[in-house]
């Protein structure tokens, strides 16, 4: 099609055509090439100024950075389509989209609460239309409760009058989520990834935030169970977390350099030995105040005595 559009001269339709393809390289993860395709579009449409094109391009350009984990330029293609939506009227799908790849950039930032208000604008604009992305919207709005610990409003939000329009397999995943989240409990949380694996592994967005709610939950089971102990074996605190030895092993070793605790793991023995935190000398602040007290009185002094030798 796009060469037909350049065999017949057909500028404006080529421009479309060549913007599609780009998105389709897209859902095919053939990022370079769509890239390589938006960047000399991108300087033919400024130049033409037709700005409802470019807001296109440019979220389109956005969700491709984002897609190869560039965030900045993820970021700066997303305020130029913004800059370019407000120059016009846009269309409620497509400020619905805007909205919604705002929301994904600003969880990747861990805004959770900004993220949340910009997936409800996204929502409420693809509800109106009654379009498939509002399930998507939603989605994402319970996600941003569950990593903000609000995982008690999820239950509130679903059976809403919104929300019991999309209620079905996605929305399910995420109550199974918030419900492991409530109780802290990484069996159901393991159990709930293995049920709803398309709803949760399969959205990269979604596996993205829950992986890192999983090490979250890992480290707070863990820090709970070492609690009693100064000296405990690796396998019994496996036992009782049921995870794998290695991997408790391997977290264990995180936490320790992230210094989340105080120990050392005996791996000739399999063991974990914690020690007691290092209790602050209160001498050594109070000193360097009184040092710094004086360097005050020496200053004062020696400003003192420059008026008087003059």
């Amino acid at each position: 099609m796009v060469q037909w559009t350049r065999a017949e001269k057909r500028t404006f339709l080529r421009q479309r055509v060549e913007a599609r393809l780009a998105a389709l390289l897209m859902e095919n993860k053939e990022f370079s090439e769509a890239l390589t395709l938006l960047s000399s579009l991108v300087k033919e449409v400024r130049r033409l100024d037709d700005k409802l094109l470019l807001v296109d391009i440019d979220l389109l350009e956005s969700k491709l950075h984002f897609s190869l984990r560039n965030l900045p330029k993820a970021k700066a293609a997303l305020t130029a389509a913004r800059t370019a939506a407000n120059a016009i009227y846009v269309p409620p799908a497509q400020q619905g989209a805007i909205d919604l790849q705002s929301g994904i950039l600003h969880a990747e930032e861990k805004d959770y609460k900004t993220a949340y208000s910009y997936f409800f604008e996204a929502f409420e604009s693809f509800n109106a239309l009654e379009d498939p992305k509002a399930v998507f919207s939603l989605k994402y709005m319970l996600l941003c409760k569950i990593m903000v610990n609000q995982a008690d409003d999820v239950g509130g939000i679903i059976s809403s009058k919104a929300g019991l329009q999309y209620v079905g397999p996605d929305l399910d995943a995420m109550k199974a989520v918030a419900d492991a989240h409530s109780k802290r409990s990484l069996k159901l949380f393991e159990i709930t990834l293995r049920d709803y694996k398309v709803q949760l592994e399969e959205d990269p967005i979604v596996h993205r935030h829950l992986q890192s709610l999983y090490d979250t939950l890992l480290e707070q089971n863990l820090c709970r169970l070492i609690e009693p102990f100064s000296r405990v074996e690796i396998a019994h605190i496996a036992e009782l977390i049921e995870l794998p030895i290695d991997h408790v092993e391997r977290k264990l070793s995180q936490m320790i350099l992230d210094k989340k605790f105080a120990g050392t793991l005996d791996q000739g023995a399999g063991c974990l030995i914690i020690f007691d935190d290092p209790k602050t000398d209160a001498i050594y602040p109070a000193t360097l105040e009184t040092i710094s007290n004086i360097g005050k009185v020496v200053d004062s002094l020696y400003v003192r005595s420059a008026k008087i030798m003059t």
